[in-house]
């Protein structure tokens, strides 16, 4: 047991520091705009998932209305939200860039309700699996002891399960379980 705890703090300490170099796939949301669009939001998409501090505690989302792009969501780093906003100025065919972005206050506390939300989340048995990606999927974002879960996952139990451990971690004011159910690929009938 105690072989096991060590190697998951060992893991979780390592995830932890790589975190900012870990792009974030499907957390970013794309809120169609007019038409002719589809170019535009897919290289804003891909840039925003390659900025290099852009991690599992932070959350990015865009809308696309013919040439201008509105920025969303929420960053720890001011420098992840100015960054985001050149990547998306440089794109061929956006003329303008509404970056609505908000900046989390800085917070010790928040820091480490957000260290243990994800040991809650990504150390536990059937949700590691999303930590194990190349780029995870659940965003956890710690406002004043307000969590919010943003992302993608693959099931209803998915996320009830992450909104659950959510819920463990004590000295938090509440958490708002906003992960989307990915589309099932396979056909039901």
């Amino acid at each position: 047991m105690r072989k096991l705890s060590s190697g998951l703090s060992i893991f979780v300490l390592g995830a932890l520091l790589s975190i900012p170099a870990l792009a974030q796939k499907g957390a970013d949301r794309y809120m169609p705009g007019g038409a002719g669009t589809d170019r535009i939001s897919r290289e804003v998409r891909h840039e925003l998932v390659m900025l290099p501090y852009y991690g599992v505690f932070d959350n990015l989302a865009y809308r696309v209305d013919g040439n201008t792009v509105t920025l969303l969501g929420q960053v720890r780093d001011p420098v992840l939200k100015s960054d985001a906003e050149n990547v998306v100025k440089r794109i061929e065919g956006v003329t303008k860039v509404d970056n609505k972005i908000e900046v989390l206050p800085l917070s010790s506390f928040d820091d480490q309700s957000r260290v243990a939300e994800f040991r809650a989340i990504y150390g536990y048995p059937g949700l590691d699996r999303y930590g194990m990606q190349s780029v995870p999927s659940i965003h956890i974002i710690v406002n004043n002891g307000h969590v919010t879960l943003e992302g993608v996952v693959n099931s209803q139990a998915d996320k009830d399960l992450a909104g659950m451990r959510a819920n463990t971690v004590a000295g938090v004011f509440g958490v708002q379980n906003n992960l989307q159910v990915a589309p099932s690929t396979s056909s039901r009938k």
